[in-house]
């Protein structure tokens, strides 16, 4: 490109604005779902992650500051109106949060649409990118409807519960994408150990049971979210103790996994993701504990919240890390017709 190009460009941009750079941002938009490219269809699956992390956590702040009979019914805000309005039982503030969460799962949707759109029209076109890509959309659909349950049931701490662990279903899904679409569809080749990749898959085990302990403490504890909402009869000191044994737990196995990992040599990434999961599993922990020595200050909560999301994906990138499906297809726009049989003669 000659100076005197670069200087037009130059001056093109600057006369379009900030209304220029907006056209170039949506156009680049569109075009990473219409025409997506390898690394395109990995940011998509990554933003489906961080958008489901996001609203499990905003979930979790709906019942921390006690709105989550905010909109009062389902699917309408409240009675006769799809958005706040004014309501005897429920302050505006609570109002505002709860629908605002409601609002997210929009966006949740919006990614979740980009994702199978952006897989569908991947060329070549792979069917386990776009399987696996149409979980997005229906489990949005499927935690739209059970949140409506959950209200309908005013907050029963069973249907909260099983709503939390349907968004952990969702970002495995999500993850799950975000490692197809950077590598091949050839049968999954171990690069550890039979026995250690086995452990790999215990611990993820492991991981989903403190997963489901740390809900049950949850439903057992404060912050149910509103003054109406039911809670389980559990002993709440059984349950936390519970909880930890099942942290312990979950580091012993990881402990055991980052040795064998070590001892045999395996490959640096997955020693890399093992170590990582190791120091956000000491992080959640060390919040664990002071939230459960502070009487469970909604913050701590909340952060604690956020801690088993990331544990989770931690421990499913690990997994994901001791595999290999090959390289990722080329993405070589088809060739012209005719154009194989100039190759041969030229050959």
């Amino acid at each position: 490109m000659t100076a005197t190009e670069q200087e037009t460009r130059v001056d093109g941009g600057r006369a379009g604005g900030v209304p220029g750079r907006l056209r170039s941002g949506a156009l680049g938009l569109f075009h990473s779902v219409w025409s997506p490219t390898a690394v395109t269809m990995r940011r998509w699956a990554l933003t489906a992650v961080v958008v489901n992390v996001g609203i499990s956590v905003t979930g979790a702040a709906v019942r921390l500051t006690g709105s989550g009979l905010g909109c009062p019914s389902w699917p309408r805000c409240t009675p006769g109106s799809f958005v706040p309005a004014p309501h005897d039982d429920h302050s505006p503030l609570n109002m505002a949060i709860e629908f605002g969460n409601r609002l997210l799962s929009f966006l949740v949707l919006a990614v979740a649409v980009a994702c199978l759109v952006a897989a569908f029209r991947r060329v070549p076109r792979r069917r386990p990118l776009v399987a696996i890509a149409l979980i997005q959309p229906l489990g949005v659909a499927v935690q739209a409807v059970w949140g409506g349950i959950v209200v309908r049931t005013m907050l029963n701490p069973v249907t909260v519960s099983v709503h939390f662990l349907l968004s952990i279903g969702m970002i495995a899904a999500a993850l799950a994408l975000y490692a197809r679409a950077g590598e091949g569809d050839a049968p999954p080749r171990r690069l550890v150990h039979r026995d250690i990749r086995t452990l790999g898959f215990v611990l993820v085990a492991a991981v989903f049971v403190l997963l489901v302990a740390g809900v049950v403490v949850t439903g057992t504890g404060p912050h149910s979210g509103d003054d109406a909402a039911s809670r389980f009869s559990f002993d709440i000191e059984a349950m936390a103790r519970l909880h930890a044994d099942a942290v312990w737990v979950v580091l012993g196995l990881t402990f055991a996994l980052l040795f064998a990992l070590h001892v045999t040599d395996s490959p640096g990434r997955a020693r890399r993701g093992a170590l990582v999961l190791l120091g956000v599993e000491l992080a959640q922990g060390v919040i664990g504990y002071v939230q459960y020595f502070l009487a469970v200050p909604a913050l701590l909560v909340g952060l604690h919240v956020l801690g088993s999301t990331l544990v989770w994906i931690a421990a499913l990138r690990v997994v994901f890390l001791m595999r290999s499906r090959g390289t990722e297809p080329s993405s070589a726009p088809p060739a012209a017709p005719g154009a194989n049989e100039v190759s041969a003669a030229g050959v």
